[in-house]
């Protein structure tokens, strides 16, 4: 069974005028085509990351207090801040680190189907990220409980953006100081504290900027990956069957997912030669990702794709940090499956739908209600 997903820019990928975003009174003009958004990637001297709180779309200026490192600066500051935390997250690399997450994501399917009916977004996704955030930050794993009380995203989810902020950012700072003292280099607040940057220690902004993007970066886009291949499963059973065979099929299907779902539909960079002094573009990857001058039958969900150049981790640059955390949770969650799942079915699903102009872009889901059988 080929399923089919919806390339929400077709619209206006091939229109001259393209496609502009308007949001809080912000017009964002949008790159659309995947040539044009991965030459933009590279060029930072263009369209630049150096932009504290305008990275992410919309903006967070009302959100957080500081900027977040390395991603919202430019090389070479970029990469001087993200040689510092890169060892963390290659631990998913790790075949150690893999095996906790298949315990984790086994445990919490039977944990799932103990109850008639589940939300795949909260009652299962939302406490994978937030666990397995424990392993890659190297903190007790009861600290994803707090983590899993914020919800689906740090900042915007059904409470006020600012509370929210101010929450995150008080927890940032507790956990900081509370590591002071730590021994555990193996812990990120710990490392944190050691950390030094052009011969000097990094100071409080500095540590809280990084630690805000470990918590706010990839929150919401892995529960909505998550969220997506359960949704997949449930519909074409036999398609993630046949892609679970081996380990290389296993990867073409993960990067099939991240490319259709496109988790992170745009990033902001700023760019005085498109809109003034204080314009932004947005670099959309979700468009790129659907360009048919690059990826063949682009609204066919193709497990075997191959190649797969998609742009769903980013690309350049600011290439996501978390992109082995997400591959690792993804292609554990897909033999989890296959290996102990014998039934899945969607009694209720409510998309999370994102508006562009006259389209609506759904991205993962709001609420997805299943039953599961296990075997």
């Amino acid at each position: 069974m080929s399923l089919k997903a919806k390339d929400t820019f077709k619209p206006f990928r091939d229109q001259k005028e393209g496609l502009t975003l308007s949001i809080r009174g912000e017009s964002i003009p949008m790159l659309l085509s995947y040539h044009q958004v991965r030459q933009a990637a590279k060029d930072w001297q263009t369209f630049s990351s150096d932009a504290p709180f305008r990275v992410p779309i919309p903006s967070e200026e009302r959100e957080r207090s500081v900027r977040q490192l390395p991603i919202e600066a430019d090389p070479p500051e970029h990469k001087r801040y993200r040689v510092l935390i890169e060892p963390f997250f290659r631990k998913p690399m790790q075949a150690d680190y893999v095996a906790r997450i298949d315990a984790l994501i086994e445990r919490t399917l039977r944990q799932c189907a103990k109850h008639a009916r589940f939300d795949v977004v909260r009652e299962f996704a939302l406490p994978i990220q937030s666990y397995a955030l424990t392993y890659l930050l190297g903190v007790a794993e009861t600290e994803g409980d707090i983590w899993a009380g914020w919800g689906t995203h740090v900042f915007r989810d059904g409470e006020d953006s600012e509370q929210k902020g101010s929450k995150l950012e008080a927890y940032l700072r507790g956990a900081i100081a509370q590591a002071q003292t730590g021994k555990d280099a193996d812990n990120f607040f710990v490392a944190l504290n050691r950390m030094t940057i052009d011969g000097r220690p990094l100071d409080d902004v500095e540590k809280l900027g990084i630690s805000n993007l470990a918590f706010a970066g990839g929150r919401d886009t892995i529960i909505n990956a998550i969220t997506y291949v359960m949704w997949y499963f449930a519909q074409a059973p036999e398609a993630l069957i046949a892609a679970a065979a081996d380990a290389r099929r296993i990867n073409l299907a993960v990067e099939e997912f991240i490319r259709v779902l496109s988790p992170l539909t745009h990033i902001g960079r700023i760019c005085p030669e498109q809109g003034g002094s204080d314009g932004r573009v947005s670099l959309c990857w979700a468009a790129a990702n659907y360009d048919p001058d690059v990826f063949d039958a682009p609204e066919t969900i193709n497990l075997a794709r191959s190649p797969n150049p998609h742009v769903g981790f980013g690309s350049g640059h600011h290439a996501c940090l978390g992109a082995p955390q997400a591959r690792a949770i993804l292609r554990s969650l897909i033999r989890s499956l296959v290996d102990h799942v014998s039934a899945l079915r969607i009694a209720q699903e409510t998309p999370n739908l994102e508006p562009y102009g006259a389209e609506r872009r759904a991205v993962g889901f709001a609420q997805l209600i299943a039953t599961l059988a296990l075997q």
